[in-house]
């Protein structure tokens, strides 16, 4: 480091003085200048050391500075991970808040749910927990009920006796005195039924449906075709003798000659019958029917027997008999009535068409009166 001058610049009063005053001796001159010397290395060495001290606390404060930037930019960087942390935790906490709401919904649905099920199931042990006389009494009252709309709509009797047959057992089971009308109601309901006249209704639907079987089958008019001359004379046979005459003496010209008069005679007798054929028939036109137009009447025959089917089986005697009869007209206008199928086919439907079906179905009202009447009690 440089020295500091030996000599301080005067200042004008120490000038002044120096003009006035004599110049001093060489011997006081050096001691004052080497006092001023003592003086000035000391003030030196402390300003050396204040230096020294200034940059280093400038270097510390500078240190100090620069870790204290590198703690704020980590705990800044910190921050900033913990921040996102914080939002990414955020975001799950919601999500599964928003799963929770969810799952809160569907649980109370479902509470609901139980609670109107646990309603309903009160209710119905409720119901349940009825009389049971009540109970019997209403599935008896709609059992014969339904058996009466049968029994009226479709004369279903079987089924209006195993309705009333069943009620009656019902009661008989319960055991108790009170229902001893309702059995005597019943029981009446029961004899009116068994006195009613029995319809076999499978038996004739059965012979319907045989017919209906054998329409194909049927010989029709339209359908004759000329006999063959070999099939003729298969049926009349070699010779026509009457059985038990005593047969003459035979004679060899006569007996050839017989033979050939009968061969000769007996064939032109067949060409003259295959030629002429002479019938009686009431309508003409069944003769000239076409295959189709026979096929359609076969068909439209099928048709009247279903009908007369259905006509039976709903217990409707106007459409049963007109049906019936449709039919019969049909077979004797347009099929061959000699033949043996359709004679049975007729006798059939005469005995289908003999059965009565206009009956009056007795109601079953004296057993729902007297259960009703036993309901309405208090």
């Amino acid at each position: 480091m440089n020295e500091l001058p030996t000599e301080l610049p005067n200042t004008p009063e120490q000038n002044a003085a120096a003009a006035n005053a004599v110049a001093p001796a060489p011997a006081a001159a050096r001691a004052e200048e080497s006092y001023v010397e003592l003086l000035q290395r000391p003030l030196s060495k402390v300003v050396i050391g204040f230096l020294l001290l200034f940059a280093a606390l400038a270097w510390s404060t500078h240190n100090r500075i620069t870790h204290l930037r590198q703690d704020v930019a980590r705990s800044l960087q910190k921050g900033d991970a913990t921040s996102n942390e914080t939002i990414a935790l955020a975001r799950q906490v919601l999500e599964q808040t928003k799963e929770l709401q969810a799952k809160v919904g569907a649980l109370e649905g479902r509470q609901e749910k139980a609670q109107s099920q646990q309603l309903a199931l009160e209710q119905l042990y409720q119901d349940l927990s009825k009389n049971r006389d009540e109970w019997a009494l209403a599935e008896i009252e709609q059992v014969l009920s339904t058996a009466s709309q049968q029994l009226q709509l479709a004369g279903n009797v079987q089924g209006a006796l195993i309705a009333l047959a069943n009620a009656d057992r019902s009661l008989s089971r319960a055991d108790k005195p009170q229902f001893i009308t309702i059995r005597r109601a019943i029981a009446k309901d029961t004899d009116k039924l068994k006195a009613l006249p029995g319809i076999d209704m499978a038996g004739v639907a059965l012979r319907l449906d045989t017919v209906i079987a054998q329409v194909d089958t049927l010989p029709m008019l339209s359908d004759h075709k000329p006999v063959a001359p070999s099939e003729l004379a298969r049926k009349n046979g070699p010779a026509n003798s009457k059985p038990g005459a005593a047969a003459p003496a035979p004679n060899a010209f006569t007996t050839g000659l017989q033979r050939l008069w009968s061969s000769w005679t007996g064939e032109m007798w067949d060409e003259v019958r295959q030629l002429i054929r002479v019938r009686s028939v009431d309508t003409p036109a069944a003769l000239m029917l076409s295959p189709g137009e026979s096929y359609f009447l076969r068909e439209n025959l099928k048709l009247r027997l279903l009908n007369a089917r259905l006509a039976l089986l709903s217990r409707n005697e106007a459409a049963f008999r007109s049906d019936l009869i449709a039919a019969q007209d049909t077979l004797v206008k347009y099929f061959d009535t000699r033949a043996r199928t359709t004679q049975a086919a007729q006798g059939t439907l005469r005995q289908v068409q003999s059965n009565n079906l206009a009956i009056e179905m007795p109601t079953l009202a004296d057993s729902l009166n007297a259960v009703r009447t036993y309901k309405a009690k208090p």
